[in-house]
């Protein structure tokens, strides 16, 4: 976790940014001038903490996006590390290499051995460009598809971490079957025998999301998105420039209040306040103990129960109403397409 020095602010978080100037204003003074400065540092300290509740509790939805993707947001290993113990990573998908912007392997959580599957972006610049800024390739998603079906094998619940801008979109990946890859693991995922808990940490965008996104439950941190395009590329699209991205957020209704109010997500998982980034041992408790719940909710299920409650979970998610046969024979008449099926069909 980074020190307050070292912290990144966006724009709506300065006045937490002032208030911790000032705080290290006060122990620079006091260690200087031999002076106690403790209770206003103490009483700075309440009202940052006051100043993050209050700024989550009215942001906008381009603000959450832009929480989702903030540079001080714990990603998928942090929260391994942090809510398990003896994690063992696993690499490669047998077949082309391994991708770093997918990671993997068993960890014990609560005394119990699981599989943890996520995207990791990377902490730095360099980073980053090894782990493709969390933008996996076809061999990610087969790799994910290995560890699931070994999982499986061992009969080893499975905890997906989703944190992506989207699967990657270069010419090479839809050379190794991109689509395949993540149709293949949406086919699969309902199928699994075991139980898979899929939790939406950052980012959650389009394809790369589904792709390891298809479980028994799946959930949302509170400061989190999740839709089939990025507010920025729905601005480039419909109004041919980026500047409409705050406008793109609130009508893509990406947010996790959105989300479970339309029956997509069965859950949000609270973060600390002012966000998972302030508190990365925290938020990973919160985290750990929701799925601790969740399998043990699970867990007496079987296995034949599991697969068909997920293709009911899943089959029946959208909107959608239903005409009778003959209403759709009126429209067709009183349009003038009534003699044209007539003909069709005497062809």
């Amino acid at each position: 976790m980074p020190s307050n020095a070292n912290r990144q602010f966006l724009d709506f978080e300065k006045p937490i940014k002032d208030l911790i100037d000032e705080i290290e204003k006060l122990k620079h003074a006091q260690e200087h001038k031999k002076i106690d400065y403790s209770d206003q540092i103490t009483k700075l300290e309440g009202l940052i903490l006051e100043r993050r509740k209050e700024i989550t509790q009215s942001l906008t939805s381009w603000q959450r996006v832009q929480l989702s993707r903030h540079p001080d947001r714990p990603y998928t290993m942090k929260y391994i590390q942090n809510m398990t113990t003896n994690f063992v990573e696993l690499f490669g998908d047998r077949n082309v290499k391994d991708d770093k912007a997918m990671v993997g392997g068993f960890a014990t959580l609560g005394g119990q051995t699981v599989m943890m599957i996520g995207q990791q972006k990377g902490i730095n610049t360099k980073t980053r460009q090894l782990r493709n800024f969390g933008m996996a390739n076809p061999e990610g998603y087969r790799k994910a598809l290995r560890l699931m079906k070994l999982a499986e094998k061992f009969n080893k619940p499975i905890i997906t971490l989703i944190d992506t801008p989207g699967a990657y979109p270069g010419l090479e990946a839809e050379e190794r079957g991109q689509g395949e890859a993540i149709a293949r693991n949406i086919y699969e995922m309902i199928r699994l025998k075991v139980p898979v808990i899929c939790v939406i940490i950052g980012e959650g965008a389009s394809g790369g999301a589904l792709g390891i996104g298809v479980g028994d439950r799946v959930y949302m941190m509170e400061n989190t998105w999740y839709t089939v395009i990025s507010p920025e590329s729905c601005s480039s699209i419909l109004w041919r420039s980026w500047d409409k991205k705050e406008v793109a957020a609130e009508q893509l209704k990406l947010t996790a209040d959105n989300m479970k109010n339309f029956g997509l997500v069965d859950g949000i998982i609270p973060e600390p306040p002012g966000g998972a980034h302030w508190d990365y041992v925290d938020s990973a408790n919160i985290l750990r103990e929701y799925l601790l719940k969740v399998l043990d909710e699970l867990k007496p299920v079987s296995p034949e129960d599991r697969i068909n409650q997920r293709i009911v979970k899943f089959g029946k998610m959208g909107f959608w109403e239903e005409l009778p046969a003959s209403s759709l024979a009126e429209d067709a008449n009183s349009n003038g397409l009534g003699n044209v099926s007539n003909q069709a069909a005497s062809m």
